[in-house]
C-alpha cells in the first residue's frame, strides 16, 4: 500500500483535518499511529499516541498561531493510542475523553480467568477525565464529533463521527484486519460493532493506522466476510479432532508471516470463545491459552 508519510510532519489531509504520524512503526501498527487534529482554533486531538516527547512536540508544532487543544479524544487505551493523552492534557489543560478506563467494557467472565493470556499492549494506567456516552456529542468552535461505542477490539473502543467521515481507531483499517485478543477483545462484540458501522452513512474512514479508507461500506463488508470465513475454518479444523489455539493457528494461517502468528493465535482464541458462547465448541479443561478445544 502506498502510504508512507513522514513521522512528525503534519499533513492537511482534508479541509479541517490534519494528521501527524507517530514514530512507532511495527508489524501491528504499520507505519505508526495516526494522530488526528480536527478543526481550527480550539481543536480536538484524536488518539495522541504513545508517550513520545518528539511526537508531543510534533502535535503541538502542528498548531497554527492562536490555536490550542480544547479536547483530547481516545478511541481505546492500547499503548500505541493513549499514553500521550495525560502528558498532553497536563500541558494544554484539555480534558481527556474516552468511553472509560482500560477495564471498561471488558467481559467479566474472561477477565476473571487467570490463564487466558492476552492483555497485549494495554495502557493499564489510562483513565479519562470524563467518560463518553454512546451517541454523545462533543462540540468545538467549528467542529462537532459524535462518540460511537464500538467494543470488540477492546472493551472501551469508540469510533468518532465527524461530518461525513468516521475515525475508526483499530476497529476498521484498510491495510489489515484487527486483532481481537481476549480478555480485552471480544469477537461477538466486534462483529456487532461492524454491523453497526455498516448501517451508517459515512463512506470515508480514518483509521488509527494506515491510509484513509475511501469506500468504508465495502471495507466493512470485506472484513465481516473475512471473519466469517475464519470462523468456518476454525470449525472445519475442529472437525478433525481436538486442538489447541496454537495448533489451529498453524493449520489455518498458512500464509501469515511468523511475526504475526502470535496475533493470529489470539484471533483464533477469540473465535473459539465465540463458538463456546454459541455451544458450538468447548474447552477440554479450564479455559487457558494452551487448552485443547473440541467441537460440539
Amino acid at each position: 500500500m502506498d502510504f508512507d508519510p513522514v513521522p512528525g510532519q503534519p499533513e492537511q489531509i482534508a479541509p479541517g483535518l490534519r494528521r501527524v504520524l507517530a514514530p512507532n512503526p511495527s508489524p501491528m501498527t504499520f507505519r505508526g499511529t495516526n494522530t488526528y487534529i480536527v478543526g481550527h482554533g480550539a481543536v480536538a486531538v484524536i488518539d495522541p499516541g504513545p508517550n513520545d516527547p518528539a511526537h508531543r512536540a510534533a502535535i503541538l508544532g502542528a498548531l497554527g498561531p492562536g490555536e490550542g487543544i480544547s479536547h483530547i479524544l481516545v478511541t481505546h487505551s492500547h499503548v500505541d493510542h493513549s499514553p500521550l493523552a495525560r502528558p498532553l492534557a497536563r500541558e494544554t489543560g484539555a480534558p481527556v475523553l474516552a468511553y472509560g478506563d482500560s477495564a471498561a467494557g471488558r467481559r467479566p467472565d474472561l477477565a476473571a480467568l487467570t490463564g487466558l493470556g492476552g492483555g497485549e499492549g494495554v495502557d493499564a494506567d489510562f483513565t479519562p477525565d470524563r467518560p463518553l456516552a454512546d451517541g454523545e456529542l462533543v462540540t468545538g468552535t467549528d467542529w462537532q464529533i459524535t462518540a460511537l461505542y464500538t467494543p470488540g477490539h477492546m472493551g472501551n473502543h469508540m469510533c468518532f463521527a465527524w461530518r461525513d467521515t468516521l475515525f475508526t481507531g483499530d476497529h476498521v483499517m484498510g491495510w489489515a484486519s484487527s486483532m481481537v485478543s481476549p480478555p480485552d477483545g471480544d469477537l461477538a462484540a466486534f462483529m456487532a460493532s461492524l454491523d453497526r458501522l455498516a448501517a451508517r452513512a459515512e463512506r470515508t474512514l480514518y483509521p488509527g493506522h494506515g491510509a484513509p479508507v475511501d469506500d468504508g461500506p465495502a471495507r466493512i463488508a470485506e472484513l465481516t466476510a473475512h471473519r466469517r470465513a475464519r470462523r468456518a475454518q476454525v470449525l472445519a479444523a475442529l472437525d478433525h479432532g481436538p486442538a489447541t489455539p496454537e495448533a489451529l493457528t498453524r493449520a489455518i494461517y498458512t500464509d501469515v508471516p511468523p511475526a504475526l502468528l502470535g496475533a493470529a493465535q489470539r484471533n483464533v482464541l477469540a473465535h473459539l470463545i465465540e463458538l463456546a458462547d454459541e455451544n458450538r465448541a468447548a474447552p477440554m479443561a479450564e479455559m487457558a491459552a494452551s487448552t485443547r478445544w473440541k467441537a460440539l
